[in-house]
């Protein structure tokens, strides 16, 4: 089959996601990019609002089925042996997969035959690489998945089950030099197909603004779920500090989340009921204007105590191609993107004080702010642009399927 227009399956644990609008973005990348894309998603969305993007995704989207019964397995192992012949000669890895994986690799690989697709990508090194991994065998085509922090990280992470997806992918995206480095340290030669490709922004959709002096009262933006990792709570105290030290300060917190009761609780006793405005989750266009009206941009990211962390945040990339100064903590892959003094200004995170300090230079100095600004613009111009990440993207994807015509090649990657 050719591969002019590649033919590539997404999967994703959950399509579509209020808090992952990088997944629709490059969605939206592939296809201008001219690849035929179908996603493929293990649950049913529970969000209740979605960004305006998601409106242009072209891609049909398939539910697998999420039915446990043994009636329902087999049902879909029987249709499938009807398009994979070779089906059989990986029951041994069906019957060792949980029986959602196992079930959902089973339809993923029938409609992979239905389709035509040559390829499959997922996001997250967690159920969706494995279910990518096993329909990829089923099917006999190659998978790749981008490794982002979660999936890397957490306390949950089982090292032998993402050193397997390492092994078998073709290729492995993660978003910083950060993960590439830990991954490779970790996983040793199950790392060897690991490929950094940063996040990336449609930096025509964020139009760069220069800041001048700085409004009053002083703004400050926040935007994320509102989960441990993102330091939060941190910054709400760091508030307090710009409050008492007699700043006028306004805070613009956007988000959702399972902290969401206690930080509210927080703002009601640290007295900033007045100070900080809890917006809840709202649309890109939105969150866009916010960002951009704001003095300042805070993403004060801490590591949770159950490891989970941000990777590259995409709304910390968003603020600052928008010009907003920006600060933040030296998580992960931060400090590729706000490099202290340079682009951004650093601080150790859970280090409230810090952050005031932080903030209040930001506000004190717009000029500095501003030329820091400048050059995170620059930089997001040379290493984060959506148009040269589709285009890296689906040269992965070209790899992958152009390895399945050299046979000796794919012996190479044959999997003991």
């Amino acid at each position: 089959m050719t591969t002019t227009t590649p033919r590539v399956g997404y999967v994703l644990k959950m399509y579509p996601r209020f808090s992952e609008t990088f997944i629709v973005h490059e969605v939206l990348q592939q296809e201008a990019a001219g690849t035929h894309v179908e996603i493929f998603s293990l649950r049913l969305p529970i969000d209740g609002r979605f960004h305006e993007a998601l409106a242009r995704v072209q891609a049909p989207v398939t539910y697998l089925s999420r039915e446990h019964k043994a009636s329902s397995f087999w049902s879909a192992l029987r249709a499938a042996a009807t398009e994979v012949p070779t089906i059989d000669e990986h029951l041994d890895e069906l019957l060792a997969a949980p029986e959602d994986e196992a079930l959902a690799a089973v339809e993923l690989a029938g409609a992979i035959r239905r389709s035509g697709l040559e390829h499959l990508h997922a996001h997250f090194g967690s159920i969706a690489a494995e279910v990518a991994r096993l329909a990829a065998r089923l099917a006999g085509i190659t998978y790749s998945f981008t490794a982002h922090a979660k999936d890397i990280f957490h306390e949950d992470v089982v090292p032998a089950t993402l050193a397997k997806t390492l092994r078998e992918a073709h290729t492995t995206v993660t978003v910083s030099e950060y993960n590439l480095r830990h991954l490779q340290r970790e996983f040793g030669a199950d790392a060897d197909h690991v490929v950094r490709l940063y996040n990336s922004i449609d930096l025509e959709a964020f139009p760069f603004e220069a800041k001048g002096e700085t409004s009053h009262p002083a703004r400050v933006a926040a935007v994320g779920r509102l989960v441990e990792k993102k330091g939060f709570a941190d910054l709400l105290t760091a508030v307090r500090s710009l409050v008492d030290d007699g700043r006028d300060v306004q805070v613009d917190l956007v988000g959702t989340g399972p902290l969401e009761a206690a930080l509210r609780g927080q703002v009601e006793q640290l007295g900033l009921g007045d100070v900080v405005t809890m917006h809840g989750a709202l649309p890109q266009s939105q969150v866009r204007e916010i960002v951009a009206a704001a003095d300042v941009f805070a993403a004060p990211c801490i590591i949770g105590a159950d490891g989970n962390r941000d990777g590259l945040p995409t709304v910390l990339l968003e603020a600052l191609a928008l010009g907003t100064p920006s600060l933040s903590t030296p998580v992960t892959g931060i400090p590729e993107i706000i490099r202290h003094e340079e682009t951004g200004l650093l601080v150790p995170e859970s280090d409230p004080q810090a952050l005031a300090a932080a903030l209040a230079r930001t506000l004190d100095e717009p000029q500095a702010a501003a030329a820091r600004a400048r050059a995170a613009r620059a930089l997001l111009e040379a290493d984060f642009d959506f148009r040269d990440h589709a285009i890296s993207l689906q040269g992965i994807f070209r790899e992958g399927i152009a390895s399945r015509a050299r046979p000796v090649a794919a012996e190479e990657r044959e999997v003991a």
